[in-house]
């Protein structure tokens, strides 16, 4: 593999030179040295600089789309040699949404490495929506994401299904009630994510099968995660909602309390994404290994 071509992509990928010779563990000379070669190589301009700021030529917009074909080729091609052998080696960036990161995806990843220990995984956090940019940005390899939309130039797989409750505290007045009608509902002080967010999306579209929109309702606050609206409700006769993985635990020591909302469910299924055509390699044998995981210890429960 020509390293020259790595180099590019991370100085892209950084829009900085200083950013990329820190991810390489390279000097920032030999970062110069090596774009300045590749330039002279192929006797284009490939980076342009204003200032701090880089912008990258058509003609390095081409090297950049043979550069990460050739790389995924090479990483895939040291993966599968290595597997000949039962050698598990390589990288995966893995981006995940909230609610994966904090409560479906950590156990998967602790058997992973226990499995798979000279495979470097690193785990990047956001909602759903900056999770399918980096992907198309080519910062993640692989992302989990937790809405109902579709991006061109994504696939997705479907991973795990997920319900979304209504939750108070049960200390706030709310408690009283077990469920309340669509109409109770819509006067109901209620907390929700923000926007961006699958958790949100996921919702908006099932208010949409009542020809509701969030408008319609008595949102008092839209916070970005869901522990905040977990500490949130403890504080107030609100009620939030948020996955049933993130708060089983609090339901069953009485912290929190379901409420039900008469005809009205909202669903959804947890989906891995990768960029349309990207297949095989530690990507794709991660995923077999999720949807392993988690149905093994759906058969246990």
């Amino acid at each position: 593999m020509d390293f020259r071509l790595k180099v590019f992509q991370s100085v892209v990928r950084n829009q900085s030179f200083t950013r990329a010779a820190k991810e390489l563990k390279i000097s920032q000379p030999a970062i110069s040295k090596h774009i300045q070669e590749l330039e002279s190589l192929y006797q284009v301009q490939l980076l342009e600089r204003n200032g701090s700021q880089l912008k990258i030529t058509p003609a390095g917009e081409l090297l950049l789309s043979h550069s990460d074909r050739i790389l995924d080729a090479f990483e895939w091609l040291n993966y599968d040699m290595n597997r000949l052998t039962n050698k598990h080696k390589g990288s995966l960036r893995l981006g995940a949404s909230s609610t994966l990161t904090q409560y479906v995806l950590p156990p998967i990843i602790a058997s992973f490495i226990k499995k798979f220990p000279e495979i470097k995984l690193s785990v990047i956090n956001g909602n759903s929506q900056e999770i399918e940019t980096a992907l198309l940005k080519k910062k993640i390899d692989i992302g989990m994401v937790e809405g109902d939309s579709h991006r061109l130039g994504i696939h997705y797989t479907p991973f795990l299904r997920d319900e979304l409750v209504a939750i108070c505290s049960t200390q706030s007045t709310l408690s009283t009630y077990e469920e309340i009608t669509i109409k109770e509902f819509k006067k109901t002080p209620i907390v929700v994510r923000e926007n961006g967010s699958g958790t949100l999306e996921v919702l908006e579209n099932a208010l949409k099968n009542h020809k509701l929109k969030l408008a319609d309702l008595n949102v008092i606050l839209q916070l970005g995660s869901t522990e905040s609206i977990k500490l949130f409700l403890q504080n107030s006769d609100c009620l939030g909602f948020v996955s049933i993985y993130a708060i089983s635990d609090q339901i069953a020591s009485g912290k929190f309390q379901i409420i039900d909302i008469v005809d009205f469910e909202v669903t959804r299924m947890f989906q891995f994404i990768q960029r349309q055509g990207d297949s095989g390699g530690i990507a794709e044998d991660f995923i077999r290994f999720a949807r392993r995981k988690s149905r093994s210890k759906s058969n246990s429960e």
